[in-house]
């Protein structure tokens, strides 16, 4: 079911965007060579009790996990591109990271994520992670009340096929509130002027993610962390996003803090 949020409602979620935007700028901050991933989720843990907020993930268990999450981060590196379940790998010069993290605060939920290289970058991961940026930011000017599903999913694609990436629509964005997951799902691809109409009060998470040479993907051994089939490497960005009359209020939006 599509909830909608009341402008009062909506202000009720400002604590929990703000909250996961400082976390993500903060763990990207601190991220570097010979950082642990186990560590990073341990410091996510810390910023979660410190803040009074609950960890969206760490019971988290659908049908797609082989069990439950068990952590309060996703951390996938290099390869792997969503649900990347934190182990004991410690990072090398020129890995891509990207991290999500969802967290509630009060009952309400912000969801967001985003991909840097440590140490010396190459130039097709960052080609890679600014096209993924791009795709956000056209997708979010798209969330206006009147358009549709389809134009946030069709914004998002001219911006992957003008750079040559395929991709792959099983996972995408979806709606935010109480819950982490909800309806409605908003696919990286898609045509305009179909689907749900945009309205206001409603709350979406957005997340254009994209492989450099394929579309599909394989599950790990931990039953979780989702990787490129063909060993390339991915890049993720998120934001939850609020629709009102004036607009589209990116809830989790880290400019605030000086940060892309």
């Amino acid at each position: 079911m599509i909830e909608l949020r009341t402008p009062a409602e909506i202000e009720q979620m400002r604590p929990a965007g703000r909250f996961v935007a400082e976390a993500l700028a903060t763990l990207r901050d601190e991220t570097r060579v010979g950082t642990n991933l186990l560590s990073l989720d341990r410091r996510a843990h810390d910023m979660i009790r410190a803040a009074g907020a609950e960890s969206c993930y760490i019971d988290y268990h659908p049908s797609f996990g082989a069990s439950p999450f068990g952590k309060v981060l996703c951390t996938s590196v290099n390869d792997a591109v969503l649900h990347g379940l934190p182990h004991d790998y410690t990072l090398r010069d020129g890995d891509l990271v990207s991290l999500d993290f969802a967290a509630s605060i009060d009952g309400w939920v912000a969801d967001s994520a985003v991909s840097f290289v440590v140490g010396t970058p190459r130039d097709e991961d960052l080609r890679l992670i600014e096209t993924t940026e791009r795709a956000l930011d056209a997708a979010i000017a798209a969330a206006t009340v009147g358009h549709k599903i389809g134009d946030l999913s069709a914004a998002i694609a001219e911006v992957a096929h003008g750079e040559g990436y395929s991709i792959n629509t099983d996972f995408g964005g979806h709606g935010v509130g109480r819950v982490m997951h909800g309806d409605p799902h908003v696919p990286n691809d898609g045509k305009a002027g179909r689907g749900y109409p945009l309205r206001p009060g409603l709350v979406i998470a957005i997340e254009p993610w994209f492989l450099a040479t394929t579309d599909e993907l394989i599950t790990d051994r931990d039953g979780w962390t989702l990787r490129s089939a063909d060993g390339s490497r991915g890049a993720h960005s998120e934001h939850t996003v609020a629709l009102t009359d004036d607009g589209p209020v990116v809830l989790t939006d880290r400019s605030f803090l000086g940060v892309d």
